[in-house]
């Protein structure tokens, strides 16, 4: 699962990427969200994805972001942090929604020269509080801000990409200083959050088409990464609710994938194990194998 680019965020929100807009360090774009709920429609839920920018939002209206291990609840007034390095899914629960969002690259603060890193601050940690319920007078506070990122990204002002990233840092700041007070927890239905989040992320890879793909996810850890999960709490989860292990769910898929391979392709073993991520036909073999006690030569044959 590729981290959606700020290309593709463009692309799915039906908006042109403002022309001159990439020509500084990094990217930053301002937007008011009940203009693009409005445009996008907002009608299907986000995709689980990972992002490969920073988000911040300003959220007015009830809305459910949902992480691999965790359900945050939005009734009314909320702050919410994205890092690229957590992927969730997060979508509206009625029609009233307002506020601000901002999207940047880590790029773009990189002349800010404040020695902060974003992903070190524990508002854009795995595992930390991404959201956080705020007053009405937070609102009105964190609205102005916004409001100043937007008169600057449309002045002529040659150093508005400087005063910009300081209205950034005070976003970041802000949040920094924030009391978690959100209702945040585990949801009940946690196990069976991950485990279908797992099986989609596996499923995702198949079916292999062609001989320049390669599955980029392989082992257990690489699936715990990319759901931001231990990778024994991912392996304790679908011991649960599979009786398998990690490591034995995605054995069977390779070699179900292998076979198919095998049996109706023409490419050869070592086109065959590249694809599965074998990087020596020879492991791949001996997995193959231990898999099904056949060689996979001996099973095309």
């Amino acid at each position: 699962m590729k981290p959606a680019t700020v290309e593709e965020f463009y692309r799915d929100t039906s908006r042109i990427i403002p022309e001159g807009i990439s020509k500084e360090i990094g990217h930053f774009n301002v937007f008011r969200i009940d203009e693009v709920v409005a445009q996008y429609k907002m009608k299907h839920v986000m995709p689980y994805n990972r992002r490969a920018y920073y988000k911040i939002s300003l959220i007015n209206g009830r809305n459910r972001a949902e992480y691999a291990d965790k359900v945050i609840d939005i009734e009314k007034n909320a702050l919410l942090f994205a890092t690229p390095k957590v992927p969730y899914n997060y979508y509206p629960l009625d029609e009233n929604q307002s506020g601000f969002f901002c999207i940047f690259t880590e790029d773009f603060l990189v002349k800010s020269k404040t020695g902060l890193v974003l992903d070190e601050l524990p508002i854009f940690k795995p595992g930390g509080y991404p959201v956080f319920d705020i007053s009405t007078k937070e609102v009105r506070t964190i609205a102005a801000i916004f409001q100043k990122m937007f008169d600057e990204m449309s002045s002529n002002y040659t150093y508005k990409y400087d005063l910009i990233r300081n209205y950034l840092l005070e976003l970041v700041h802000f949040g920094q200083k924030l009391q978690p007070s959100t209702s945040l927890y585990a949801d009940h239905n946690g196990s069976s959050r991950i485990a279908s989040l797992f099986i989609e992320l596996l499923e995702r890879q198949f079916p292999i088409e062609s001989q320049q793909q390669k599955l980029s996810l392989r082992t257990a850890k690489d699936y715990a990464d990319r759901l931001s999960v231990h990778v024994n709490h991912l392996n304790k989860v679908l011991k649960e609710t599979t009786s398998k292990t990690t490591t034995e769910i995605i054995a069977t898929r390779l070699i179900q994938e292998a076979k198919i391979l095998l049996k109706q392709s023409n490419w050869n073993i070592s086109e065959i194990a590249y694809c599965l991520g074998f990087e020596e036909v020879a492991h791949f073999s001996n997995f193959f194998k231990k898999q099904t006690s056949l060689t996979p030569i001996a099973f095309r044959a």
